[in-house]
């Protein structure tokens, strides 16, 4: 099966948050990944051959682990967020193709060979990411040098009809990108982004740099802005990812991270401080350069809070019934 056989239905409904990733085959995930690639005029564009980019595909696919939430369906996720976002937004007019191409590669790679355990538990066991990288993003450093090992292969190197500037141009962008997604840089990328808002210029440098950031950022956690039926079992996969995480700390002797501890977390507790405290405010600050946005992706959001914040009454309710 190939790009060209994807219908048009699909190929507007790839263009909404609404999409439903638990429809899908891996397989048939592949294909709408080329896709993507060919419906924003990459593929023109850049003069990549399509067997060249199947191969890329299928070599960023094999390098996702199997894992419960950073797996390969979640790169599938993210990418397609980014491309919806793209697509609501009309980027392709406000951005250089360039930078699209920058920010969509970027959600493909952002998450390449995760171990399913965090940066704290890379620097707190020492492991050999956190050794090579100096404690700093161990992990998305090494998304990052993965993406590069595979685009260094002929037979993958979607890059190879570019001129030296335009390689370059992407490195440094999809480098960027990528380590924004260390949620330990969050409030630092969110400010820089709230003090470009008001005299924001698609024209100046840096305000397209933090907006490029900003839009992966918002892709890579955007699950909630999807409806329930997508993003609860997403949930149940991240908790599974943190449990195992946290077992092993404790096994290890390591601190164990709070939000993880399967002794101390629910489901409802989880996602009612993460909606309120990360993705509202980042949200909310997206929606004001595209307000657009808001019936998209902001208004879904705050109904998962008001979901979880109803849930976690009723448990805490339940708990002091149950009390003697």
């Amino acid at each position: 099966m190939s790009s060209l056989h994807v219908n048009d239905k699909v190929r507007e409904y790839l263009k909404t948050p609404l999409f439903d990733n638990w429809q899908w085959e891996e397989a048939e995930m592949l294909v709408l990944l080329q896709v993507m690639y060919t419906d924003l005029d990459f593929v023109n564009a850049f003069h990549i051959e399509v067997d060249v980019l199947q191969n890329f595909l299928f070599e960023v696919y094999r390098h996702y682990n199997n894992i419960p939430f950073h797996n390969f369906q979640h790169c599938f996720c993210v990418t397609q967020m980014m491309y919806g976002l793209i697509w609501l937004t009309d980027l392709r007019c406000k951005l250089e193709r360039i930078d699209l191409f920058v920010m969509l590669t970027s959600a493909l790679c952002h998450d390449l060979d995760h171990p399913g355990y965090n940066n704290v538990y890379q620097i707190n066991a020492r492991t050999d990411l956190a050794l090579r990288y100096n404690d700093i993003s161990p992990l998305e450093n090494h998304h990052c040098a993965v993406a590069f090992a595979i685009l260094a292969k002929p037979e993958c190197n979607i890059l190879k009809s570019l001129t030296c500037n335009q390689y370059k141009h992407i490195r440094a962008g999809m480098i960027k990108c990528i380590l924004a997604t260390d949620m330990a840089r969050h409030n630092e990328i969110l400010n820089k982004f709230k003090v470009t808002l008001p005299v924001f210029d698609f024209r100046t440098e840096g305000h397209k740099e933090v907006l490029m950031k900003i839009m992966v950022k918002v892709s890579d956690i955007s699950n909630e802005a999807r409806p329930m039926a997508v993003a609860e079992p997403w949930l149940d996969c991240l908790l599974q990812e943190f449990f195992n995480q946290s077992d092993s700390e404790k096994l290890k002797g390591l601190p164990v991270t709070p939000f993880m501890d399967r002794d101390k977390v629910s489901k409802p507790s989880s996602q009612t401080g993460f909606i309120r405290f990360v993705l509202l405010p980042l949200f909310t600050e997206l929606t004001k350069l595209f307000p657009c946005l808001e019936q998209h992706i902001l208004e879904p959001v705050r109904k998962a809070l008001d979901y979880y914040s109803d849930l976690e009454k009723e448990a805490q309710a339940e708990a002091g019934c149950a009390k003697p």
